[in-house]
């Protein structure tokens, strides 16, 4: 073997070594042919998760030297690892024993590369002899005694009405009636992973969510832990153990309950965990209506038909699982740190039957599930749980199906994903699937409205969050105006459910009942209510949530250009901004938007006048959040600033801007943007004439959020990119400079800007005015020379040219020389650079010819 294969070394600067490869071996070579198939057919699904997100080279160089096969017939396929993937598991297991043995010793070689290989690995290693048995088990399920047969199918047959059908709701004005589909034709993966995220939620939940998915979604391929449905309850090598409590965390509309719909439906099909003979299903919402209650009675009060056999079925724990759905719903704040209860027919409120079940008091060796949103688990022990996961929503391909199953139509799907696309505000909470269908459901309103797409309809649908819910409520109230409701106006019911809306938003509420509905007279006995909320339970027990929680805060906004109350509207202003949690933050961007005339017009015909003085007064407050002292000052950036950004960027108002920001310096030196804070960013640069000088030095934002604000830059005459960039960014920058006739100033000090595509820049740089260009500790070498040389080449306004602390020597070197001797630079600035002999002698030669150049060395 070759001796670097010997020891591997991840970050953590733990080693695999030869002993602990041959002991693997070992441990796989003591399997049976039928056992050792069993465990490769198990483990397929995870493995190809697994290589489709490693290099696919880094797994043929560790195959090469065990000979189980040809390496050179994969290299063709190293671009498609999807395919690459897919014929290597089966080619693998084509080849017999030894070739599977020998692949698996190629990825205990590779384990470190990726969480999911680990973590089978892992398991594996510590179940030991146990494995075949363990998978047997989940197969097959236990054997049950006689008298739990006949009533284990009837409770399967049961669960399989509950989630064999999923449930999408149609644009409203369609149809009164959902949309049913079988759960295996519309169900879209989601994403789930191995955090503790939920512990800091300084923001909005669904803000911080979003800011964090697209960089949280690529560190699935290198450091987070996918968990698909069937992983749940599979060994787990962080808390080293197979886990009984588990918590799955996710913001409202992720799909928290639809994946838990489609992990029971898994189970009844026999496609997972069969190890539980029972499982029972709760939601926290129905059990709130509970008074004190046992676990039997709890368990029969949802499945009266497991009555006669209760007993019987408790009688063995660790065939049972328990799930709870919406943890953030219940009534009863849960002390996970100690419970009481012991005996299943022991009375109690439910939230200490939970606890119970989860500390393994009551039931010791039963399994549990729970979901939550994340700022309820912000507030809950959680050292009870052996695994936490996190929903993070659609990768960008599962977002694409999404639309394509909405629209059911190929032209307008990819019309609608490519607008949405590329308006960032959308497309960033498009990994919520209950957002996906808001946005699908608005732009279908759109183009039904319209016989043919024309570019013109494109351009007008909705930009901003504001734009899309308005568009969102006035077709479903020029839908009403077409089937009115007698009696019962439209601007009534916007101001009960408005006023329901705040008092749920400013208390954490999402779940509403009849008291609540009576108390803000509310009603909900027409087409409109309906339109708006969801019903669920059976009188005198039914439930109303909103479509969806923005739908919600958008209503607890829209309330307050209806009534026209000033100091009501300043309250709610001063509430919302005032809560840690960012509760009211979505909330604040609705009043915001709200107060653009443009976007409330559209309102006008079907809901009447929204107050103008509403939409002054929330100016006012925007204009005091940026204070006198730092007008005409440096404008020190912050996340708070950047907040005050979204208002304005949600207002659409650039007089507003303008006025707020001026000509000011904007300096947001060590804030870490997302390339949705460099969109908004850019709208505000873009608002404004001209800014003297933008500094984002050490903002840590990828080259995606330097795209974002390229259009900004021919609004800016300095800029300072430090500690920001890599090579890759020079492709954007260089889109930015191209035929710029405002920038004076480029300042790109610390970065990595060494090829290949320095080039772009440099060949971008004459069409430029920049005067100044600061290119110090770049790690640019000799070979940058000649594109140096190109970029100052008759070039008619650069002046200063920094390049110090870089490496720059022969021979290339004397084509930078050249270069300047044709130039207008009066300052080179060339310290640190560590030149050898030939390259003084050609900066000799050019002090010589220009002496005019101010020439800095060490």
């Amino acid at each position: 073997m070759d001796p670097n294969h010997e020891r591997r070394y991840d970050s953590s600067a733990q080693v695999t070594t030869t002993d602990d490869i041959t002991s693997f071996r070992h441990r796989l070579s003591s399997y049976s042919d039928s056992s050792l198939r069993m465990i490769y057919e198990h483990y397929r699904d995870d493995l190809i998760h697994i290589l489709e997100n490693m290099d696919p080279h880094s797994v043929l160089v560790e195959l090469q030297p065990r000979n189980v096969i040809d390496t050179d017939e994969y290299l063709s396929m190293e671009i498609d690892r999807s395919a690459f993937a897919q014929i290597l598991l089966e080619d693998m297991q084509s080849r017999g024993r030894e070739a599977v043995i020998g692949f698996w010793d190629c990825l205990y070689a590779l384990q470190k590369a990726h969480p999911n290989l680990l973590a089978i690995l892992d398991e594996v290693t510590r179940t030991g002899d146990d494995l075949v048995d363990q998978i047997l088990l989940d197969e097959y399920g236990p054997s049950l005694i006689p008298e739990l047969i006949d009533i284990h199918k009837e409770h399967k047959q049961h669960l399989m009405e509950k989630t064999e059908t999923l449930e999408e709701h149609r644009p409203p004005g369609t149809t009164l009636e959902p949309q049913t589909f079988l759960i295996n034709e519309r169900y879209v993966n989601l994403v789930v992973v191995t955090t503790d995220q939920f512990r800091e939620r300084p923001q909005n939940e669904l803000i911080q969510t979003g800011v964090k998915h697209e960089e949280c979604l690529k560190e699935t391929q290198t450091r987070l832990e996918h968990i698909s449905p069937n992983r749940l309850f599979r060994w787990n090598h962080q808390s080293h153990c197979v886990p009984h409590a588990v918590m799955v965390s996710g913001v409202p509309g992720i799909g928290k309950t639809t994946l838990m719909q489609k992990f029971v439906y898994d189970w009844v099909t026999g496609k997972h965990y069969q190890r539980f003979a029972f499982l029972f299903v709760f939601r926290f919402r129905d059990l709130n209506r509970l008074g004190e209650v046992s676990l039997e009675e709890m368990i029969l009060h949802q499945y009266p038909y497991l009555e006669s056999q209760i007993g019987d079925i408790l009688q063995d724990p660790e065939r049972l699982l328990f799930i709870f759905d919406g943890l953030d719903e219940s009534v009863h704040q849960m002390d996970f740190r100690s419970s009481r209860l012991s005996n299943p027919k022991q009375r109690s409120h439910f939230g200490e039957i939970v606890v119970s079940l989860v500390r393994q008091r009551l039931l010791m060796g039963c399994s549990v599930l729970i979901t939550s949103r994340p700022t309820r688990l912000a507030s809950v022990d959680t050292g009870v749980f052996q695994r936490i996961a996190e929903i993070m929503g659609f990768l960008h391909g599962d977002r694409l199906i999404f639309f394509n199953n909405f629209f059911g139509n190929e032209e307008l799907s990819g019309k609608a994903f490519h607008h949405v696309q590329e308006n960032d505000t959308l497309y960033t909470f498009c990994y919520i699937p209950s957002y996906c269908w808001i946005i699908c459901t608005v732009l279908s309103m759109c183009f039904r409205s319209q016989p043919t797409i024309t570019d013109q309809l494109m351009t007008s649908l909705p930009k901003t969050m504001t734009q899309l819910f308005v568009t969102f409520v006035s077709n479903i109230l020029a839908n009403h105006s077409q089937n009115k409701d007698g009696g019962h106006t439209a601007r009534e019911l916007l101001t009960s459910i408005g006023w329901m809306a705040e008092h749920g938003v400013m208390n954490h509420r999402i779940v509403f009942d009849e008291r609540h509905l009576e108390s803000f007279n509310v009603r909900n006995d027409n087409h409109l209510f309906s339109s708006f909320m969801m019903e669920s339970g059976q009188p005198p027990d039914v439930d109303y949530t909103f479509l969806h929680l923005t739908l919600q805060e958008f209503f607890a906004a829209l309330v307050h250009f209806i009534t026209d109350n000033p100091d009501r509207l300043q309250e709610t202003l001063d509430d919302a901004e005032s809560y840690e949690d960012g509760r009211g933050e979505i909330l604040l961007r609705f009043l915001c938007g709200l107060s653009d005339s443009s976007t409330r017009s559209m309102l006008k015909s079907h809901g009447g006048e929204l107050s103008t003085q509403a939409a002054r007064h929330v100016i006012s407050w925007i204009q005091k959040k940026i204070p006198e002292q730092i007008r005409d000052k440096p404008m020190r950036g912050s996340r708070e600033l950047l907040n005050v950004f979204y208002y304005l960027y949600e207002s659409r108002n650039k007089a507003l801007v303008s006025q707020c920001i001026g000509s000011n310096k904007v300096d947001f030196s060590g804030v870490h943007f997302s390339p949705l804070d460099c969109s908004v960013l850019s709208f505000i640069l873009q608002s404004c004439r001209e800014i003297e000088e933008v500094n984002i030095h050490s903002c840590h934002f990828r080259s995606e959020g330097l795209k974002r604000l390229i259009p900004a830059l021919h609004n800016i005459k300095s800029l300072s990119l430090t500690r920001t960039l890599i090579d890759i960014s020079c492709l954007h920058l260089a889109s930015g400079i191209r035929n710029n006739q405002t920038l004076r100033r480029l300042i790109l000090s610390d970065n990595y800007l060494e090829e290949p595509h320095f080039r772009d820049l440099m060949e971008a740089l004459p069409t430029s005015r920049i005067e100044e260009l600061h290119l110090d500790r770049n790690q640019l070498t000799d070979s940058s020379c000649p594109h140096l040389a190109s970029g100052i080449r008759n070039n008619q306004t650069l002046r200063l040219l920094n390049l110090s602390w870089n490496k720059l020597k022969c021979p290339h070197f004397s084509d930078l020389m050249k270069a300047l001797r044709t130039s207008q630079i009066e300052e080179l600035q060339l310290s640190y650079n560590y030149l050898s002999q030939e390259a003084r002698k050609e900066l000799q030669k050019l002090r010589n010819s220009r002496p005019r150049l101010n020439i800095f060395l060490e």
